[in-house]
């Protein structure tokens, strides 16, 4: 008897899997060593956290989810709910998706292909490393000198940290505006650059494809940009 439920418990998931309706977006992979647990597919709505898709794996570490993509918006994979320490967030797009990564270093350097906006992301994140490793250089740097009490030496590097700070703005400007009838332009400027002058913004932004402008983020960019100004002029 217990066979039998189960079996038709097993069917009964078959089924509805293979009529689950799909989207325009599949996104598919391998989590190794993930034997049973539960995948979320999530997006930000607002401010708050959905899930539009999930899967449960129970023996087998493949996975299938997919969502319909108006725009392309950033997604995260999550492992049973969690979505702090443990995710793995990628530039979510039209098509298929790939994903592959392992259960003990869930989320740390996962290997994403089939997103084009993610191949830029990518490709910004491997170039400013550089700037990321100066800056806990100088962190480190800053330490020393205070702990010491060197007055010239913190005040040498608060002008080459500022020095360096403008030289990362300006990078991610110029690489926004390299990529700039992509998606990925208009995020770069809002999680990068939101700090920055809004002349550089503004330059982002004039540069953006109108396809590109009348996206999610080009929309969310050009909203930031005349909430900046509009606090300016108070």
């Amino acid at each position: 008897m217990k066979k039998i439920v189960a079996l038709v418990t097993l069917a009964i998931l078959i089924f509805s899997c293979s009529n689950k309706k799909q989207g325009n977006m599949l996104v598919q992979g391998q989590i190794k060593g993930l034997k049973k647990g539960t995948l979320y597919l999530q997006k930000m709505n607002d401010t708050v956290l959905v899930s539009i898709d999930s899967v449960k794996l129970l023996g087998d570490d493949t996975f299938l989810l997919s969502d319909n993509v108006k725009d392309p918006v950033m997604y995260y994979l999550t492992f049973d709910g969690n979505t702090t320490e443990k995710r793995i967030m990628f530039f979510g797009e039209e098509g298929t998706i790939t994903i592959n990564d392992k259960i003990e270093q869930f989320g740390f350097n996962p290997e994403v292909t089939g997103s084009k906006n993610q191949d830029i992301i990518k490709e910004f994140k491997k170039i400013d490393a550089r700037f990321k490793n100066q800056r806990l250089d100088f962190i480190k740097q800053d330490f020393e000198a205070r702990k010491v009490n060197d007055e010239d030496k913190i005040k040498q590097l608060e002008d080459d940290y500022k020095r360096m700070m403008r030289k990362r703005f300006l990078f991610t400007a110029q690489f926004a505006k390299n990529n700039a009838d992509t998606e990925a332009a208009p995020y770069l400027a809002l999680t990068e650059l939101f700090d920055a002058n809004v002349r550089l913004l503004d330059t982002i932004n004039n540069s953006l494809t109108p396809k590109v402008k009348a996206s999610d983020y080009g929309k969310r960019l050009q909203k930031f940009i005349n909430e900046v100004k509009a606090n300016e002029t108070k």
